[in-house]
């Protein structure tokens, strides 16, 4: 029987439950193996390189990857997905045909979770995304992908027109892409979706919505923080009456759908999401 050692590189990634979910799809689909986190500095490329022949060599199976390295390991891979390349920014990494392949699940993840509001906003597909790092540029990708219309807002200005720039070289639907540069001046969006840190436990508390701007009514919010489950911004969505949902939702689905370009094998998702759950119980006592 293969044996699937699995891994991420990140750093830090102390606070990650990707190990939990991982061996949660790898006992649930039978196999053998185990998901060990690889925390590399940024500034050591030699390891992150040492980490990708482990790969090449089948010592690992499969890597996932988060921030600082989505962009990094791009130059140092063969094969980049249509996804990955649109988006410019790879999570998982595999070894396919003989050549180390990266991908993207992190856009179609968004958009599995993203069916649970759907029944919940209206046929206008309008999304005003917060934010223009690299989880923004995920969603964004995701959505006009879908046809959705999309308005980044964003605080630093510079920010939202390079994730613009970006994709006029790398999308067709860039008609659909505007950005709002003076904050958040149109509100008849229908999807508000949170890409930024603000109101995650281990960043900034609060909320990225400005104080003095009531949020519009008619909207359904997703918020991509998935720690703690209900930020601020969800909580103050649902006191103004609008549906919401965090993001362990597409913590899960990108990761099963990682899981799967590894193994070829389907996991529970809800097995997935009990052992996220476990595994949260767990830290607060």
């Amino acid at each position: 029987m293969s044996t699937f050692n699995l891994g991420l590189l990140g750093y830090p990634i102390k606070a990650s439950f990707s190990p939990q979910l991982h061996r949660a799809a790898l006992n649930d689909s039978g196999l053998q193996g185990d998901y060990q986190l690889y925390p590399i500095p940024p500034d050591d490329p030699e390891a992150l390189a040492e980490m990708l022949a482990r790969v090449r060599k089948r010592e690992l199976r499969g890597l996932n990857v988060t921030i600082p390295h989505k962009q990094a390991v791009i130059p140092l891979l063969d094969k980049l997905s249509e996804t990955a390349n649109a988006i410019g920014a790879v999570n998982t990494i595999s070894m396919k045909n003989r050549q180390l392949f990266g991908d993207n699940t992190d856009a179609q993840g968004f958009l599995n979770d993203l069916v649970h509001l759907s029944e919940k906003t209206s046929s206008v597909r309008k999304a005003l995304i917060l934010g223009a790092g690299g989880s923004a540029r995920a969603v964004t990708y995701a959505l006009l992908s879908e046809g959705w219309e999309v308005i980044i807002a964003a605080r630093r200005p510079d920010q939202a027109q390079a994730l613009k720039n970006y994709f006029s070289s790398n999308i067709e639907q860039l008609s659909a892409l505007k950005l709002d540069i003076h904050g958040l001046a149109d509100l008849s969006s229908t999807l508000i979706v949170n890409t930024t840190p603000v109101g995650m436990l281990s960043h900034l508390q609060g909320s990225p919505w400005p104080e003095d701007l009531p949020l519009p009514g008619g909207t359904a919010l997703y918020d991509l923080i998935y720690t703690p489950a209900k930020t601020q911004l969800m909580a103050d969505a649902e006191v103004a009456g609008l549906p919401i949902r965090g993001g362990i939702g597409m913590l899960i689905e990108q990761a099963a759908l990682s899981f799967r370009i590894w193994t070829g094998k389907k996991p529970s998702t809800q097995k997935m999401l009990q052992a996220y759950l476990d595994a949260i119980q767990h830290t607060r006592q």
